[in-house]
């Protein structure tokens, strides 16, 4: 019998009152953003405001936990923006969307940072073994980042996935691992390289016993890309299918898929909020139409990150997420 595990990707909006007191205690300039050595009263803060988004997540009923991801003022180039190897620039666009982040530009060896372990860890004293760790995939990192050390692609990508890997066999137990990988959607990796992304999801999979679910969103992969991505060592992939409904579907009959598969039915970018027995709906929408016997665990999640939303609705989507998985779980008559 299939269980459908209800969770997010991570990245939340900060509370209201957290985005107020951190304008006033961190500033509004480049150089006032997040650089992994902030003072007493910017950490209290953001302690506050984990604990808060943490204690959301389980009122809600999620079945799974994530940090919050509160102080990734850079969004997934974070690891790389807080690290001393590398030097933040200019503002760049955040995909093809309205949001910035400082250009990491990787001037040295990239060796273990600890920085998302121990938020992991503060979040870890919050929850009772439903913790789920995210972090970007090593692709869609290296792809937001410039390389001025390694003066290879393949070998950046490569001390990307070792990096990602030894900062993961630093976190405390959790239970699943997401990737997100959108820019295996938004940057498709050419022939040789789509092969080489998946040994790179490979590397960092293997560095964690947690259940390893990699997520492309705002799309489709391309063909051969998710041909050579189910050759990684995940337990699922995941389908966004807000932006695209057909290729995800085109995908999984023509190529197969993991046994686990993490469905992104909730828009993460949307105010609008939609209804969990909607939800559930779509659930058997996907399943018709891929005609699969059973999946093992099927994750119900929004297809993004979830930081572009007002606090009031990203409340509201969490708890249509639990309940849409609750529905699921009914045996239709």
């Amino acid at each position: 019998m299939t269980e459908y595990v209800s969770t997010t990707p991570g990245l939340y909006p900060l509370p209201d009152w957290a985005k107020d007191e951190l304008s006033d205690l961190k500033g509004h300039q480049k150089h006032d953003l997040i650089s992994g050595d902030e003072g007493e009263e910017i950490a209290a803060a953001y302690d506050e405001a984990r604990e808060e988004v943490i204690d959301l997540q389980r009122e809600a009923g999620l079945d799974r936990i994530v940090e919050g991801q509160l102080r990734w003022d850079d969004m997934l180039a974070h690891p790389l923006a807080v690290h001393d190897a590398v030097e933040t620039r200019g503002i760049v666009r955040y995909y093809d969307n309205n949001n910035f982040y400082r250009e990491p530009v990787v001037q040295d060896e990239l060796n273990f940072s600890g920085d998302v372990a121990n938020e992991l860890e503060a979040a870890a004293e919050l929850t009772d073994g439903d913790l789920q760790a995210v972090l970007p995939g090593p692709y869609s990192l290296a792809d937001l980042a410039t390389d001025e050390y390694y003066d290879d692609e393949a070998d950046f990508l490569g001390a990307i996935a070792e990096f990602l890997a030894g900062e993961l066999e630093a976190f405390p137990e959790h239970e699943t691992l997401f990737l997100l990988e959108p820019s295996l959607v938004e940057s498709a990796p050419e022939d040789g390289a789509d092969e080489r992304a998946s040994e790179a999801i490979d590397t960092v999979a293997n560095a964690t016993d947690a259940d390893v679910v990699v997520q492309p969103y705002w799309g489709a992969l391309e063909e051969k890309v998710y041909a050579h991505l189910l050759d990684a060592d995940v337990d699922a992939v995941g389908f966004d299918f807000v932006a695209e409904q057909d290729d995800n579907v085109y995908n999984i009959q023509e190529y197969g898929t993991t046994d686990d598969v993490a469905l992104g039915l909730a828009d993460g970018q949307s105010t609008l909020v939609e209804d969990p027995e909607a939800i559930r709906d779509r659930v058997d929408w996907v399943e018709d139409k891929l005609q699969v016997t059973e999946f093992e665990t099927v994750y119900l999640t929004t297809n993004t990150e979830t930081f572009y939303l007002p606090s009031s609705k990203f409340e509201e989507k969490l708890a249509v997420l639990a309940e849409a998985a609750e529905l699921a779980e009914v045996t239709p008559a």
